[in-house]
């Protein structure tokens, strides 16, 4: 059976080494160790889920590695094993973090239930780090809204992708719905039940992204003061969703390939290789296959993620869901703030479906949310969104070719941002900059940041 649980049962006795690996070798992968010593080299080379320790070892106390594997780990869940009852090695070992405490000889079904309530204890400490990774994470726009036919084609390559366990690579533009798309993918999938990381690969500053994808052992590197799980780790069984994957070094594109190719990955400081059961999804709003021409991607990573691909539309490219969008939001943001679900009219709609809207879905939704906000008016009138008909005059008698130049393009950058809610980063990805040369612009021009 593939992707077992590991239990390390450490016990000085061959005899009941040979018990446990009979009690336990049908439900999980068993690795043995008779000292202290062994069972530390065994658990520095293994992934181990859960750990059987004997009280008594020849070269060590159990309670002292029991300390020790706390401190490597503290997430490890560890069952400790004595032939005496004793109510305070018992207490002991409880405050020193081990699950429970069974006594030789050990009557079958009651070992059984109590491993398998440690290993739900260890998965639920997981999924408390993958709720907590999501927490703010989670839009309030939560389905895909759209009728035209290029999102019933979409809709179409989800349903098909969602039945298969292939690399997923979306792309589009910045704003329009490809966390929607791979959460839509992913929910419909037989990994439904199962967690959906987000790794924002953007985000995440180069020196960090390593630790975070693989996590690191005590002791990796100054200030790794405990072992921390990864996000590959966190998401066994579910989706990675790797987002602006572009926005990856490629010294990290070559490791990440690895690891989609062999779906194994050791943690920083570890020598242990972890087995991986995840299904990726990946996505960017760049031209890959320009970064490749221009050596900033790897080509062999692009193929490895391009098995199903999913390119999602504009939203001017989709003029007919525009007054749908238009009115879900209205509705949403009415129940979000308990107020009167606002009406829009036609003027002001005609306004909205003329518009180009660089920022897509994501700028409609933010533009809905400010007028729902500050318009007092029941109707949201032509007046209320005639900002996006207005385009920044200049004077242009008497102006040097240089100057009139800046004058546009400080103009142009302000028009962005405030389309954006000054979201620096999005508004770098719909002018095709980087992020830092837009900072300057913005420092050159004297524009908020």
């Amino acid at each position: 059976m593939e992707n077992q649980p590991t239990i390390l049962v450490v016990d000085d006795e061959f005899g009941v080494l040979q018990s446990f690996k009979m009690v336990l070798k049908d439900e999980f992968k068993v690795l043995l160790a008779a000292t202290g010593t062994e069972a530390l080299d065994i658990y520095n080379k293994n992934a181990i889920d859960l750990i059987l320790l004997d009280i008594l070892l020849p070269d060590s106390n159990g309670l002292d590695l029991l300390e020790k594997l706390k401190e490597l780990d503290s997430n490890i869940e560890i069952i400790m094993i004595t032939a005496v009852r004793d109510i305070q090695t018992a207490v002991k070992a409880i405050r020193l973090g081990a699950y429970d405490y069974i006594v030789k000889p050990f009557d079958v079904v009651e070992v059984l239930k109590i491993i398998r309530r440690a290993l739900e204890k260890y998965d639920l400490v997981k999924k408390v780090i993958y709720l907590k990774n999501e927490l703010g994470r989670l839009n309030v726009f939560e389905e895909m809204i759209g009728q035209d036919i290029k999102m019933k084609k979409i809709y179409d390559l989800i349903s098909m992708y969602s039945q298969t366990d292939g690399t997923v690579l979306i792309q589009g533009e910045s704003g329009t719905g490809k966390e929607l798309a791979a959460r839509a993918i992913h929910r419909r999938s037989l990994r439904k039940d199962q967690p959906f990381v987000v790794i924002n690969c953007a985000a995440i500053p180069t020196t960090l992204m390593e630790s975070e994808i693989f996590g690191y052992q005590k002791g990796a590197f100054t200030g790794a003061v405990t072992t921390v799980i990864g996000k590959l780790e966190i998401a066994q069984k579910g989706t990675v969703f790797l987002d602006d994957i572009d926005s990856l070094s490629t010294a990290m594109q070559s490791k990440l390939l690895r690891v989609i190719q062999e779906k194994e990955f050791e943690k920083i400081g570890s020598r242990k290789v972890v087995q991986l059961d995840v299904r990726f999804i990946a996505t960017s709003n760049q031209d890959l296959l320009r970064l490749i021409e221009k050596g900033e991607f790897r080509e062999d990573l692009f193929y490895r993620l391009n098995v199903l691909p999913l390119e999602l539309p504009a939203l001017r490219e989709r003029i007919s869901d525009i007054t749908l969008l238009v009115n879900h939001f209205l509705e949403y943001y009415s129940k979000n703030t308990g107020k009167p679900t606002k009406e829009i009219s036609q003027e002001a709609l005609q306004l909205l479906l003329g518009y180009d809207w660089p920022g897509n879905v994501r700028e409609l939704k933010n533009l809905i949310e400010r007028l729902t906000t500050i318009i007092k008016n029941p109707v949201i009138r032509y007046q209320d969104v005639s900002m996006l008909s207005e385009r920044k005059k200049i004077k242009i008698r008497g102006m040097r070719l240089k100057d009139a130049v800046g004058e546009f393009e400080k103009n142009f950058i302000t028009e962005i941002l405030e389309q954006l809610n000054y979201n620096v980063k999005e508004a770098a990805k719909v002018m095709d900059v980087h992020r830092n040369t837009l900072i300057n612009k913005m420092k050159e021009y004297g524009l908020k940041s």
